[in-house]
Parts: C-alpha cells; structure tokens; sequence
C-alpha cells in the first residue's frame, strides 16, 4: 500500500492541511535588547554545566523586561475563520461541540503567553544541545515586549534557573538579592518530587536522549501544544514547566518505558509473554491481558464538550488480582492510547467511573494514587472532566481521603451524577451506552491479537528510513523556532505559518510511522483508531479492521470471564 512507501516529502502539502493561527500580528514597541549567551558545547563531562548556565543568563535576558502577567491574559477574540478551518480539516463537523476559544492553546495565544512559549522553547532547546548542535544559540537579539502598565510596578528580582552550589550539584537557585538558596522548585510546590528527578535527568541522561524522549513523545502533537501543556499546568512559569517536562521525558525513557516497552510491544507482546517461559513476563502478560479482556476500562463516544471518554468499571477490580506493575502498565496504555485520540479543539479527556455495584472490595488505593500521579505529573492538563457515576453511600468516606490527595485544579474537575438525567449535563443522550442505562446499543467487547498483525514492525528497513525522514522534519521545526524566536516582528507572522506547516508535516508523517513503531490494539482492531490515525467515535459493530482478522479473530467480553 501507499503507507508503506510513501515518504515524508510525498505528504500533502502544508498549505492543505496545516495549523493556522488566527491572531493577526499587533505592533509592539520595543523597549530594550538582549544579547542571547554563546552557543553550548554539549561534551559528555560538561554539558551540564554548560546547560544550567546558559539558561539562567538567557531566561534572565528574555523575562527580566517588565512585562504584564501570563496568568491575567486579555479577553480572548473571537474564533477567526482560520481556526475554524483547522477544525473543520480535523473532522469536527460541528464547531460548536467544543470550546474552540479555550485560553492558552496554540492558535489563542496571548501576546505575554506566546512570549512565554518563546522563554520555554529557549530553555528547552538549550537541554536538548539543540543550539550548539545548529550553531545558532546567538542567531541576532531577542526583542522584549514593552508593557507601560508594568512601569508603574517597582521591578521584581529574578531568580537564576539554575546555579551550581560549592559540591558542583545543579541543585539550587541562588536569589539575587539575599544570596541564599532555595530548591528551584519550592518544597510546598513540589508534590511528586520532580526537582530531584530533573537533577537526576540532567546528571543521567545526554541531551541526545532527553530530546529523543520529547520527539517520541509528541507523536502526532504539535509541538507548541505539548510545551503549553507543561505551562498551563505550572501557571506559566518557565523554570517549573522546565523541571516538570524533563522530569516528565526521564519518567518515560528510563522509569515506566513507554514507547520502547509498553507502546512497542502491546497486546500482541503481552500475550506472547503469557504463552512464554520466563514466569515474570508471563504474570505481567496475564494480568494485562486479563484487564483487556475484562474491560476494566475502555475508551468510547464523545462527550458535549468533544472529548473523547474512557470509561472505568471499578466492580471489576479485584485487589491483588494483578501485580502493581501490571496494573501500572494498563494505566498507561490507557492514557496513551487516549492521547491518540485527541484533536484540536479536543485536547483533554473525559473520564467516567462507573460505580455501579461498587464495595470495599473493589477499593484499592496504590492504583488509584498511580492514576493521580500521572495525570498531575506526567500527563498535564489531560483531564477535561471527571465523572463519578452512581457512587454508593460508602465511598463517601473513600472520597474524603481522595480528595485530600488531589491538585485544586484537578478536584475542581470532578463531578457526582447519580443518574441519566445529570449524566446528560455531560453526555449526549443518544450516547449513553445501555450498560449505564442508556440509549446507545454498544457493549465492550475484546477482539484478541492475532499473530501477524504488527508485520510491519519487522520491516525495520523502512522504519528506519521514515524514522530519518521525520528527523530532518524535526531539525526544520526547530530551525524554523529559533528563527522565530529572535525574530523582527514584521517577520513574526510568516515564521510561526512555516512552523504551524512543518508541525503539520510532523502530524501527517507520524501516521504513516505508527504501525511501524506501536504495536496494533483492540482500539486499531475495532476501527476506533482508523487508517491515517482518524477516529472513529462510533464505529459499526463489524468495522474493515475487525473483518480483516478472519475466522482467527476471537473476541472476549467481562461476561465471559466472571
């Protein structure tokens, strides 16, 4: 077929199908310039150093203008027909579905959070050894934005990224008006730990690997949507997003190993593990299948607001049933396989956990804080809304001690329905699947992996080959930044344009990858994931992908196994 020898260069043209941004240029004054640090040298003894460096004196230079605060944007404008345009070509028929206007994304910006963006790209690519790598850490001057509201404020004093304590640890901020040091994310501000693991990541891992980590990540993202993610989430403060994303990259590359593990191998692996003779891979294959099989959870429909839904059947979790590993494994496969699904103006997640016939038995906390934990550090600003269905008078108290372990952002997003009436507040009715007692005639049931499915992963010869091409994508979208961010502003409109197109070219090839790189699922099995990486929220009950298994293809329902 086309998918497996079509290149990057074959791809529709940008201008079919890329990302635009609504907001026209506004003339800015500018009030001071600032000369950027020399480029890195990213040795394997001292590119830490180098790196800490670096981005104190650069992030110094770019937010020590007075400028007025990312957390108070102006209103937001009206939707242009330009984004409109960019939802109507990601296959949102109707606009109105969901809030195209949400603050903070990729084409609703702010002139102070687009600044902001440019501070965390800056610090980002200076992790990633990106410009000393291009030679262009001082392409020209970086042009601060004047605010003369922010003149009547007296200056405040910033602090260092990142400052090298006598033991030559980069493990402390010094402030530059009392000269004491403070850890660079405060204790208080610091739930999971993520200052420790971004020392540990800077210590551990190169530059190479903390940028591959990031790349991999993206997947079909645009890369400004995944770094906004990290500053909405840490109140656009540059150095917390800092520390938040690379502990976020080491977490994934080298602790829970998610797409040279858990995405590459999938069902498929997990079943052959089962089958294997090494006990340990086969309990951790058998108790992931076992999940699978279940439905412990399940991703289908769209919510009103357009988000995709994962439900959760939490009378089907027996503690102890499966290992801590196993069930942190299902976690992200879950979440990853969400991620998948996700489309501008989508770009968080509904979750329903459906009570029904829940007791004491069911309740198992370690999962419930792995959960917690993933989406507050490692999946930011994921969560859309959280629904609590038909909740027994005995969680009351469970809820009490849940809640006390939440972020205020995330508790806020949690709502209790007890019925249809109030979960269509947020479900279509239509939509409300019969096994909550609604209208839509769909029941999760599990269609196996067969053997032969995931045969294009062996064809490494063209996977490396695509794997190269999106590499030259990749250097483009980061030449084409840092030529953004020093950019004149008469310059600005047409830069962010070719970024928004590569950032598209990016999407576009990273479909023609995937079955190279991730192994297939129940969701590719069921023709929720469609071919080109196109959903398909209510797919038919035989669909071409379920079909094309044949008579081998076995399919399992919780039924089945109680």
């Amino acid at each position: 077929s086309c998918a497996t020898n079509r290149s990057l260069c074959n791809l529709r043209k940008p201008s079919q199908r890329g990302f635009r941004s609504p907001r026209n240029a506004e003339p800015i004054t500018h009030r001071s310039t600032y000369t950027p640090p020399k480029p890195l040298r990213s040795s394997a003894g001292s590119w830490a150093i180098a790196i800490v460096a670096s981005i104190v004196a650069t992030l110094y230079a770019i937010s020590s203008s007075d400028v007025k605060s990312a957390t108070n944007p102006k209103q937001q404008q009206p939707v242009s027909e330009g984004l409109k345009f960019l939802l109507e070509s990601e296959g949102f028929e109707n606009f109105d579905m969901a809030d195209a206007s949400l603050p903070g994304r990729v084409s609703n910006l702010t002139p102070e959070q687009e600044d902001k963006l440019k501070e965390f790209w800056v610090a980002t690519l200076q992790v990633f050894g990106v410009m000393d790598q291009n030679g262009q850490a001082d392409p020209g001057p970086i042009k601060a934005r004047s605010d003369t509201a922010s003149l009547k404020k007296p200056k405040k004093k910033r602090f260092g990224m990142l400052r090298r304590n006598h033991d030559g640890d980069a493990d402390s901020i010094a402030s530059t008006d009392s000269g004491s040091k403070t850890p660079i994310v405060p204790a208080d501000d610091d739930k999971y730990g993520q200052t420790k693991e971004f020392h540990d990541a800077i210590a551990s891992l190169s530059p190479e690997s903390l940028r591959a980590a990031f790349w991999s990540m993206l997947k079909h993202d645009h890369p400004d949507a995944l770094l906004l993610r990290f500053l909405r989430a840490r109140k656009w403060d540059v150095e917390k997003a800092l520390v938040m994303m690379i502990s976020t990259m080491r977490w994934r590359a080298s602790d829970i190993h998610v797409d040279d593990d858990i995405m590459k191998n999938g069902e498929l692996g997990s079943l052959e593990a089962a089958n294997g003779d090494d006990p340990i891979k086969q309990k951790l294959g058998e108790g992931f299948l076992a999940q699978m099989r279940l439905g412990k959870s399940f991703l289908h429909g769209l919510d009103k607001g357009g988000r995709p839904m994962c439900f959760i059947r939490v009378r089907l979790h027996k503690q102890g049933e499966q290992s801590e590993e196993s069930l942190e494994r299902y976690t992200v496969f879950t979440i990853e396989t969400a991620r998948m699904l996700l489309a501008p103006p989508a770009d968080t997640a509904c979750v329903v956990f459906d009570m029904t016939g829940f007791s004491m038995a069911n309740m198992d906390y370690a999962p419930v804080k792995f959960m917690i934990k993933c989406f507050e550090a490692n999946y930011p600003e994921s969560l859309g809304v959280v629904l609590v269905h038909k909740a027994p008078w005995i969680f009351q108290g469970i809820w009490k001690i849940i809640k006390g372990w939440l972020d205020p952002v995330v508790a806020s997003k949690i709502q209790f329905t007890n019925n249809n009436q109030e979960m269509e507040e947020f479900v279509p009715k239509e939509h409300i699947i019969k096994e909550l007692g609604g209208a839509e005639d769909w029941a999760y049931t599990y269609i196996e992996p067969v053997p032969g499915e995931n045969d294009k992963m062996k064809d490494t010869a063209t996977r490396d080959k695509l794997l190269l091409e999106r590499e030259d994508v990749v250097k483009a979208y980061e030449r084409e930044t840092l030529e953004w961010i020093h950019s004149k502003e008469t310059d600005a409109m047409s830069l962010k344009q070719k970024r928004h197109d590569l950032a598209a070219t990016l999407r576009d090839g990273y479909w023609i990858l995937d079955p190279y790189v991730r192994a297939r699922s129940y969701y590719d099995r069921s023709g929720l994931i469609g071919q080109g990486g196109v959903p398909h929220f209510y797919p038919s009950k035989v669909t071409p992908a379920a079909a094309a298994n044949g008579p081998t293809s076995v399919e399992t329902s919780a039924a089945d196994l109680d």
